[in-house]
């Protein structure tokens, strides 16, 4: 045992106080699938549903070592973050002041509080996260509180670190391979470094979204950048900017060890998880799951840790996901179509729809001529086939249309 692993180890040791270790669970549909032994590390399964009560718990737990008389500690967060903290101090009897964004849902709030109960505040402020850091970091200034960052911190990558030796207290022999989401980079700077020094013949993927690759842009820039705009569709990894601590421990990364996963297919992957398997995961905690058919190949016959890193999912957004991933898969489609002002001209056009074909949507938008009318219209399909068969259908009737499906700025304000 060296370094960081050794510290690695007492947080672990530490956190049997809160929780027992996390499931490392081998599962038979993916695992047969993709002929290899894929474990799925429950990180959705801790007290507070995400990884992220580790580190916010080990960095509390030696700030107490320190100096036992702190007075307050402080976070920013809109998600798991803020429920990590709240938890923990809640369970060392300390105060803690939360400040989350005042767009943060309702069932967030409620959860941080349930969690902290009076041992915390929550402060909303700022209509984006920037002013709500700002605000965040403020209060600490003025009131001598303790600032608990989500990932850029020593004491919360090591308590992040706490997977990795349960994944490899968990097994006979280090795996082949490690899947990692990637957000801030706290949870795979931590796994990384203690696989470095103990099993560095494990190989490690990391994944992040799409619409929020900090990493990609770190390594081509080769220092943490801040993204231009990013898609918060993956709340809980989507980061304009890698932490500088988790970078200097990444940066070893290759090109081709960073997957980005299409928001899109995320949502796909985690009606997969729910539907098949019963398993309830965020966006973020599809990441390392949705990737595996990218690395199929390379996996076959191996033995695979996927860490499913949060289950903290809101089913009020189960609607959006639905959409996005018959999006995703061709089940679904939009398009504008010019129809003829004529009677039997609908009739005319519902003659083409196939047996497995359904109007999912249908909107006349306006008359754009006297003989033609504009409609919009949604079809939900059970094949992905079927879609591309009706558009050619549509063609050889000399139908004019337009599929705006993937067009982002008319399919938000039209659908």
């Amino acid at each position: 045992m060296t370094g960081f692993t050794d510290h690695a180890r007492k947080a672990e040791a530490s956190l049997r106080g809160l929780f027992p270790p996390t499931p490392l669970q081998r599962n038979g549909h993916l695992s047969a699938r993709y002929g290899a032994e894929i474990l799925l590390k429950r990180e959705d399964l801790t007290p507070v549903r995400s990884y992220k009560l580790r580190g916010a718990f080990n960095a509390m737990r030696k700030v107490l070592v320190a100096r036992p008389d702190q007075g307050v500690f402080v976070c920013a967060s809109a998600g798991n973050h803020a429920q990590g903290v709240a938890f923990a101090c809640r369970h060392f009897g300390v105060r803690g002041v939360v400040f989350m964004p005042v767009t943060t849902p309702q069932q967030k709030i409620d959860k941080t509080r349930s969690f902290g109960g009076e041992n915390v505040e929550i402060t909303l402020t700022g209509d984006y996260f920037d002013d709500t850091l700002a605000a965040a970091q403020a209060y600490c200034a003025e009131s001598g509180g303790h600032f608990l960052a989500p990932f850029d911190d020593a004491d919360v990558i090591e308590g992040q670190a706490s997977v990795a030796i349960e994944i490899l207290d968990a097994l006979e022999a280090p795996p082949d391979l490690v899947i990692l989401p990637v957000g801030g980079g706290g949870l795979a700077a931590g796994i990384v470094s203690v696989l470095r020094e103990t099993a560095p013949r494990t190989s490690v993927r990391f994944v992040e979204p799409a619409g929020g690759a900090s990493l990609t842009a770190a390594l081509e820039a080769g220092q943490p950048v801040a993204l231009p705009s990013v898609d918060s569709f993956v709340d809980g990894a989507a980061v304009a900017r890698i932490g500088e601590r988790p970078f200097a421990a990444l940066r070893g990364a290759g090109r081709a060890d960073v997957l980005c996963a299409p928001e899109d297919r995320i949502c796909a992957t985690m009606l997969e998880m729910l539907n098949v398997e019963g398993i309830v995961l965020e966006p973020a905690g599809a990441l390392a799951v949705d990737v595996l058919p990218e690395l199929a190949e390379a996996i076959a016959g191996k033995t695979v840790v996927c860490v499913t890193s949060g289950g903290n999912f809101d089913f009020e957004r189960l609607p959006e996901v639905r959409e996005r991933a018959q999006r995703h898969t061709g089940l679904k489609k939009y398009f504008i179509l010019r129809l003829p002002q004529r009677p039997g001209a609908l009739r005319d056009f519902l003659d083409l729809l196939g047996p497995e074909d359904d109007i999912a949507r249908f909107e006349y938008l306006k008359k754009s001529a006297r003989n033609f009318g504009t409609v919009l219209i949604g079809i939900e399909t059970k094949r992905a086939e079927n879609l591309p068969a009706l558009y050619a259908r549509m063609g050889e009737r000399g139908l004019v249309f337009r599929d705006i499906t993937d067009d982002v700025v008319l399919s938000e304000f039209l659908i």
